[in-house]
């Protein structure tokens, strides 16, 4: 199957569970992955027959920078949920990452990732 990448993605948010967090705010690296059929787009060359990888990123954008959140599962969630809007998009894998999480000790950067398929939605989800 076919894949559209989107890659280190950065931006600054106010999410997390510590009053901290949510005052000073902090970047946070995201990146997407769509599975879906790219073969209309590659013969075609026709913008209308691939996946709008600026709403991706506009929608990625909107989450990270807006309405703050707790957990980064919450995030990635609402991001493949606006990806499976497009009946196109097989699958979605997001990662959430921050780079700077204080913890004891060294640490590159703190991140989930998530994975959800069409076949998780609920039946009347469905087209």
């Amino acid at each position: 199957m076919d894949r559209i990448l989107l890659n280190g993605l950065t931006f600054f948010g106010r999410h997390g569970c510590h009053p901290a967090e949510r005052e000073l705010g902090q970047k946070f690296l995201v990146d997407i992955e769509l599975e879906c059929d790219l073969t209309a787009a590659g013969q075609s060359d026709a913008l209308a027959d691939t996946i709008d990888y600026v709403a991706i990123y506009d929608a990625a954008r909107e989450v990270m920078e807006g309405e703050p959140a707790q957990l980064l599962e919450s995030l990635a969630q609402r991001i493949a949920d606006f990806a499976l809007l497009d009946e196109r998009v097989l699958s979605v894998w997001v990662r959430i990452r921050k780079p700077h999480v204080a913890l004891p000790g060294p640490l590159e950067s703190l991140g989930v990732e998530i994975t959800r398929e069409r076949q998780d939605l609920e039946p009347d989800d469905r087209e």
